[in-house]
């Protein structure tokens, strides 16, 4: 659980990141998991853009943080911001890294 202080940090790395992955019709397959997974071990903090309606949304984001084990920094509309930290993290690609104030 991070404090929100530090969220508010996160929030303000996050606003100038692009979604990397987005969760459309075919909801959580396999390939999206397998890339969020990528991502996150990747860059820690990333967005994910959703194409569904709220409820159907919540679910997935639900289901998405249970599999993945990240938590949720915000949501605006279609997009979260989640963040994992990594075991070994890599400054050339960690969002947490590259984007420190």
């Amino acid at each position: 659980m991070y404090t929100q202080q530090q969220k508010k940090q996160f929030k303000g790395i996050g606003h100038h990141l692009d979604p990397v992955v987005t969760i459309a019709a075919k909801g959580l397959s396999e390939s999206v998991l397998t890339e969020l997974e990528r991502a996150l071990d990747d860059h820690e903090l990333i967005k994910v853009r959703f194409v569904h309606d709220r409820e159907t949304r919540a679910t997935l984001l639900g289901a998405l943080v249970e599999s993945t084990q990240c938590e949720v920094i915000q949501t605006i509309g279609g997009i979260a911001l989640i963040l994992r930290r990594s075991k070994t993290p890599n400054a050339a690609l960690s969002n947490l890294l590259r984007h420190r104030a």
